[in-house]
């Protein structure tokens, strides 16, 4: 896989064997690319490329000037990503005790699943479940916008997502998902002091019937003007935040 943008060797540069060849633009030396070298091994491998070499090797993507071909992300299996949320020493005692993870149900659009990924590691969520089919993976694109959390972010990819939430619910996670209808409550009303499932659905027609029949309720961000309905990672991130919000609160946290 090639990756590129400067935020994404922020995280490399923790996992400096992931990294099998990196990509320099000829004349790239302002202070930040070489900080980011010098953070590197010396003996890793490094081509200068041009400009026109670098944009078709990134797909045209802003890569800053710098890219580097790296090992295959690590997907994890859906028990894997269950056991992993579970004993992350980084979180604190709420996350720990009510563990979060964010399902993307047919998320077509690279940059939302990166976005998405980057809210996730920053509100302190334990992992994301990803479809195999009809949705975007990690892909460089995913990987860019996410500004290095598709490294540090647990993530699995599953064949079903009906059928992930199904064995979720078995093991005690209550399925939440994002829904405007006239079964949903407004997000400040929702139960999250519990293991949870944040379901996100396609940026065009929302969740699946076969997802929406698993969620156990359904939650909803009030529209105030003309506009009814948010970016799918935009709505992720304000869902993820009030619902580790309430589960410190809960927890005496705040």
């Amino acid at each position: 896989m090639i990756v590129y943008g400067k935020n994404v060797f922020e995280t490399l540069k923790d996992s400096p064997q992931d990294i099998v060849e990196l990509y320099v633009q000829s004349g790239q030396n302002d202070a930040r690319t070489k900080k980011i070298l010098a953070s590197l091994p010396a003996n890793l491998r490094v081509k200068t490329l041009s400009k026109k070499e670098l944009d078709r090797l990134s797909d045209r993507g802003v890569h800053q000037g710098i890219a580097a071909r790296v090992r295959d992300l690590p997907v994890l299996s859906l028990d894997e990503l269950i056991e992993k949320a579970e004993h992350r020493p980084d979180q604190n005692s709420a996350c720990q005790k009510y563990p979060l993870l964010i399902a993307l149900d047919e998320i077509q659009d690279p940059h939302n699943v990166g976005a998405i990924l980057r809210s996730a590691d920053a509100c302190g969520a334990n992992g994301v479940i990803l479809c195999k089919h009809k949705s975007a993976g990690l892909t460089p694109a995913a990987v860019k916008t996410s500004a290095g959390a598709a490294y540090s972010m647990p993530a699995a990819s599953v064949s079903s997502m009906s059928a992930a939430l199904e064995k979720l619910k078995e093991k005690g996670y209550w399925i939440v998902g994002s829904d405007f209808d006239e079964t949903s409550v407004d997000y400040r009303k929702g139960l999250y002091d519990r293991p949870l499932v944040l379901v996100i659905g396609n940026e065009g027609k929302g969740m699946s019937r076969s997802v929406k029949n698993k969620c156990d309720f359904k939650v909803h961000i009030p529209m105030r003007g003309a506009v009814q309905s948010l970016n799918a990672s935009v709505a992720a991130g304000i869902l993820m935040y009030e619902i580790q919000s309430a589960k410190e609160k809960e927890a005496g946290q705040l």
